[in-house]
């Protein structure tokens, strides 16, 4: 058993163990093998950076689930998952990146020793963590199962968060405010980037409100001028100036548990399409909050979102919105809901959100965006950061 401080009680994995057969049952799966670190830990508590090797959770249709792995991260299963050590199993190290042969030869012996060689088998085809080998191989030396995409199927059930849950990324919350702050306080005209996003790392990780700081699932995003043109540019070593404006596209974490928050800063005088852009998206957030309540789509949100901004003469193309929560790199989102036209998933207290209006202009980039909480009566922002263009003499 873990001799970590365990993130949830056993009743909770089991919990959402029982949400995952269930909806196994419904697609007509025996076996699932779950890749994504993210659905590893949220269904065993499984902690550590071993995802740049195979690894999975394979789950059947009664007991604890089985860690699979590394032989050498079987110890790290140990100190953080809940089910007893011989749940825990791994593959000798004769097997990482070695072209002669592929570990998922060993999890097909295992899926056989589990009575499982003719099972109804989901895998995660769409996943980072799950390659082109590794599902040929399984295909090789699975003849007889029939092997299923399984993609999104623990995703799924981790769209309502429980009370834990909730409180973890609210501590994030209080984390990414922090980081805030500091970019508020410590940066400068010719600070250089580099330094500017160490002291951003240092206020995410030394934490908030006595509870430390995680690694965020993605690195600080700050491009300035420019650079600000695209979304997902991080920093290099060149000053911050003056007429320039920077987005800080930023995460506060706390047990895994996400909560990205966006700001804009500018120095000096901003031009009047930032301050045009800055009231438009305002407006549109409001919009869009107003429909983040149970019972209506994430299209509802998006569509008064874009009808409010398109009113004021700015567009966005991209979604305005994603579910977030638990989350391993290289992505802070749970790849489960948008806030797009088109989705029509139904919104449910206790879901939780980035409501990204990012806005990507000819000479630079505007970011102001919040993290939200679906309750019963509405949308909570769950963090208290002023949602204004900041501005610096």
């Amino acid at each position: 058993m873990s001799t970590f401080e365990a993130n949830f009680p056993t009743a909770e994995y089991h919990r959402r163990i029982a949400l995952t057969r269930a909806e196994m049952d419904k697609r007509g799966l025996d076996m699932i093998v779950v890749t994504d670190p993210s659905n590893m830990s949220w269904l065993t508590g499984y902690d550590g950076w071993s995802f740049y090797v195979h690894q999975a959770v394979v789950l059947g249709p009664t007991g604890d689930p089985v860690w699979w792995g590394r032989a050498m991260d079987m110890a790290g299963a140990e100190r953080t998952v809940f089910m007893p050590s011989d749940r825990i199993t791994g593959y000798d190290d004769t097997f990482v990146q070695n072209p002669e042969k592929h570990p998922m030869q060993e999890l097909a012996a295992l899926i056989r020793d589990m009575g499982a060689e003719t099972a109804r088998l989901g895998v995660e085809t769409d996943n980072y963590y799950y390659t082109a080998a590794a599902h040929m191989t399984l295909l090789t030396h699975l003849p007889k199962a029939v092997i299923r995409d399984s993609t999104g199927l623990v995703n799924w059930q981790r769209a309502v968060k429980s009370p834990r849950e909730i409180d973890y990324i609210r501590r994030a919350a209080r984390i990414v405010e922090h980081m805030h702050d500091t970019i508020l306080q410590k940066a400068e005209p010719g600070m250089r980037k580099n330094d500017l996003v160490a002291e951003i790392y240092h206020a995410g990780i030394t934490g908030a409100d006595g509870h430390w700081g995680d690694y965020p699932a993605i690195v600080p995003m700050a491009p300035s001028g420019l650079d600000a043109t695209a979304p997902h540019l991080t920093w290099d070593d060149q000053p911050l100036r003056r007429g320039e404006a920077t987005f800080f596209e930023i995460a506060g974490a706390h047990r895994r548990y996400q909560c990205p928050q966006s700001r804009t800063l500018f120095f000096g005088q901003p031009p009047q399409t930032y301050r045009d852009a800055e009231s438009a998206v305002l407006e549109a957030v409001e919009a869009g909050l107003e429909q983040a309540k149970p019972g209506n789509l994430a299209e509802d949100i998006a569509n008064a979102f874009n009808a409010a901004l398109n009113a004021n003469g700015f567009e966005k193309d991209s979604r305005c919105g994603y579910a977030i929560g638990l989350s391993y790199p290289p992505d802070w989102g749970e790849r489960t809901i948008s806030f797009r036209r088109g989705d029509k998933t139904v919104l449910q207290a206790g879901m939780t959100f980035h409501f990204m209006p990012a806005l990507w202009l000819d000479d630079g980039g505007l970011e102001i965006t919040e993290p939200i909480l679906i309750t019963e009566t509405g949308a909570e922002c769950l963090c208290n950061t002023p949602r204004i263009l900041f501005v610096k003499d």
